[in-house]
């Protein structure tokens, strides 16, 4: 186990010298697209997996070799080096923040329009229409319409999918369904705000074309 220790140890002492490196791998690597440091995305949040890990002995050969192999819907890294992976669980390790706790959509009623803007809607909603009307609608249809390609997603929300789901799915992608994963194209807030679209067009709020934004004069 003291390989292991000493492992970690160096790797803490990496990170103290050259703060940021650890930052600069992850993002490379584009594990922005599925953690962050204190919520949920599609895979746990980098706190939680501190938590779990704390006083593990071979909680860093653990955590390297799934970074490295994937797996259970993580993507394999199998080009970062051993020092690299050491160096990324080593800042994993230290995230201690307490995890924040996302609402669920049925948590509170959705408004996609702007407050005291009547018919306007949110920066958010607009630049999810602007987002989903230049990528998603190849398959998915003009203004969340519905495609031959793709389901429609209107009604996949109307029928209970939830934002997590949407944002897995988006950043995961469907292989074998042809739907490619947008993590590390596009960030978190991007696909919220493609979901805070598509919802309101659900809900029959937003209609079809250019919605008015609360940025319009």
């Amino acid at each position: 186990m003291k390989p292991l220790l000493s492992l970690l140890a160096a790797s803490s002492i990496l990170l103290a010298q050259q703060p940021g490196d650890a930052e600069k791998l992850i993002a490379a690597a584009d594990c922005s697209g599925c953690h962050a440091v204190d919520h949920q995305i599609v895979g746990p949040a980098y706190s939680d997996i501190a938590k779990r890990y704390a006083g593990q002995s071979d909680a860093v050969a653990k955590l390297s070799a799934r970074i490295r192999d994937g797996g259970g819907g993580m993507t394999a890294h199998p080009n970062l080096t051993e020092a690299q992976r050491g160096s990324i669980v080593a800042w994993i390790l230290t995230q201690t923040a307490a995890p924040v706790k996302t609402a669920s959509n049925a948590d509170a009623p959705f408004s996609p329009f702007a407050e005291g803007k009547p018919g306007k809607v949110t920066r958010d909603v607009f630049h999810g229409y602007q987002f989903f009307n230049s990528y998603c609608y190849r398959c998915h249809g003009t203004d969340a319409t519905g495609g031959q390609l793709a389901p429609d997603l209107r009604h996949s929300l109307t029928a209970g999918m939830t934002q997590q789901a949407f944002m897995a799915i988006a950043m995961t992608g469907k292989a074998d369904k042809g739907m490619p994963a947008w993590a590390g194209f596009l960030t978190e807030g991007d696909v919220t705000d493609i979901y805070k679209y598509v919802k309101g067009r659900s809900l029959d709020l937003i209609p079809v074309g250019r919605p008015a934004s609360e940025q319009d004069k």
